[in-house]
């Protein structure tokens, strides 16, 4: 039995092409019982979101029952954006973010990013959720896994000392994690 992964890009220009390394990286270390999608999500300039909770959706929709999500960057913070927000009738086995940004602040751009003050509280514990941050990322700021902490208490962090934002293209470290979850 192959155990099916979710890989969510990070956002930005570039942002799907950025990350095929860490997808690369990912399968290689997972190996072949796993077998990982990685659907390309567009923006749509014209939503709140950028069109991504309904992407989201609709990859999840067609991701095989009891499956592992994983997100980078911009995807990881709308994965959790969607399920603090959404129910989805698919089984989640774990839930793996990278360098989430916690989106703050008041300008307009922002706001149909931002999470519900209470989004926590809408995630279930039966889930196991890890987020990673490195010490030195350059686009997203340390201080945001701190943000997650504060609210956050049923997750699991992971700090990792360098590797900046892409993880030196090197996803090992989930590795151990998500085979705990067989």
């Amino acid at each position: 039995m192959k155990y099916p992964v979710l890989f969510i890009q990070g956002g930005g220009e570039g942002g799907y092409e950025a990350d095929k390394t860490l997808v690369k990286s990912l399968q290689e270390k997972l190996g072949n019982e796993y077998d990982l999608d990685y659907p390309e999500i567009q923006n749509d300039d014209s939503a709140s979101d950028f069109g991504w909770i309904k992407q989201i959706d609709e990859k999840i929709s067609e991701a095989k029952d009891s499956f592992i999500l994983v997100g980078h960057s911009f995807g990881a913070s709308m994965i959790l954006k969607y399920l603090s927000e959404n129910s989805s009738n698919k089984k989640i086995r774990g839930i793996f973010l990278l360098a989430t940004p916690f989106w703050s602040w008041n300008e307009d751009w922002k706001q149909g990013l931002k999470l519900q003050e209470n989004f926590a509280d809408k995630l279930t514990d039966e889930i196991p959720i890890f987020l990673y941050h490195c010490e030195d990322d350059e686009e997203i700021p340390f201080s945001h896994l701190d943000y997650y902490k504060q609210k956050f208490t049923q997750a699991t962090f992971r700090v990792i000392k360098s590797g900046g934002h892409q993880f030196n293209n090197d996803l090992g470290l989930l590795v151990s994690d998500i085979e705990s979850l067989k």
